[in-house]
C-alpha cells in the first residue's frame, strides 16, 4: 500500500482536483483505490457525491472508537472508495494533541487497511499544524501542487525547509505545477527557472482549464464526463511519472 498525500501550504492550488482525478487514474488502472478527504470543507466527498459526515466525528476517530473500515463509502466508480470528510475535522488538531504520539494517530488508523488498497490518497487541508505533521508522518509521498507564481513558490521553500528541519527522510516530497497558463510569459518563465533549482518537479503540467472548474458542477473526476482533453491527457503524465517515482 502506497499513501500519497495531496498538501500544500497554500489553498486554491488545484489539490483537490489533482487527488480526485488522480485516484480515479488510479481506480481505472485496476488498482484498489481510496481517498480519505481530510479537509474540513469537504470537497472531494462534494465531487464524490457523498455526504460529508462521519458518525462520532473526529474525536472518536482518533480515540479509536470508529474504525475506518466501517466509515468507507463507495463511490459510482469501481475500485474507487471515500473516507468522507466532517466539519468536526476542523478541530483535528485540538484532538490529536489530546493524544500521546499525536503524529502517529493517521498511520496507526490506515494500517488495518494495507491489505484492502494498493493506494491510499490524501486531500489534506493547506496550512501547516500537528494534523500536517501526522500526514508528513503517515504519507509515502507528498505530492505538492505549485502554481508558477512569486507566493507558491515561497511556500514550496518553507515545505522543503519544514521537512529538512524535522528530518522527515523517509517522506518524498514530490513537487508538480498546477492551474498553469501558458499564455502568461510569468508561468512560463517560473516553470523554466524552477526546474533547473528543483530537478526533482515533475514535468506534466496540468493546466488552468474550464473542464477542471466543470468538476464541481458534474460532481465527479474529468473521467466521469469527457473522454478526451488537455487535463486529461495532463492529469495521465501525472499519473505515470508518479508511478515511474515509486518503481524507482
Amino acid at each position: 500500500m502506497k499513501i500519497v498525500a495531496l498538501y500544500s501550504i497554500k489553498g486554491g492550488v488545484g489539490k483537490t482536483s489533482s487527488a480526485v482525478n488522480l485516484a480515479f487514474i488510479s481506480a481505472c488502472n485496476g488498482y484498489r483505490t481510496l481517498v480519505w478527504d481530510l479537509d474540513p470543507q469537504g470537497a472531494s466527498s462534494y465531487y464524490f457525491r457523498i455526504k460529508p459526515k462521519v458518525k462520532g466525528g473526529s474525536k472518536d476517530l482518533i480515540a479509536g472508537k470508529r474504525e475506518l473500515d466501517g466509515l468507507i463509502k463507495g463511490t459510482d466508480f469501481e475500485n474507487l472508495d471515500l473516507l468522507p470528510s466532517d466539519f468536526s475535522f476542523r478541530n483535528l488538531d485540538l484532538v490529536l494533541d489530546a493524544k500521546k504520539k499525536p503524529t502517529h494517530q493517521l498511520k496507526k488508523l490506515l494500517k488495518p487497511l494495507a491489505e484492502e488498497y494498493d493506494f491510499i490518497f490524501l486531500d489534506c487541508p493547506p496550512n501547516i499544524s500537528l494534523l500536517s505533521e501526522a500526514v508528513f508522518e503517515t504519507s509515502d509521498i507528498l505530492l505538492s501542487p505549485i502554481i508558477p507564481t512569486t507566493l507558491s513558490l515561497r511556500t514550496l521553500e518553507q515545505l522543503e525547509k519544514f521537512i529538512e528541519d524535522n528530518n522527515l527522510q523517509n517522506l518524498e516530497l514530490i513537487p508538480f505545477f498546477s492551474m498553469v497558463d501558458r499564455r502568461k510569459k510569468m508561468h512560463l518563465d517560473i516553470m523554466e527557472n524552477l526546474v533547473k533549482i528543483h530537478p526533482g518537479i515533475l514535468h506534466a503540467a496540468i493546466p488552468y482549464a474550464s473542464d477542471i472548474e466543470r468538476m464541481g458542477l458534474e460532481r465527479m473526476p474529468l473521467g466521469g464526463f469527457i473522454h478526451k482533453s488537455r487535463s486529461i491527457d495532463a492529469y495521465n503524465e501525472l499519473w505515470q511519472e508518479l508511478m515511474m517515482r515509486i518503481d524507482a
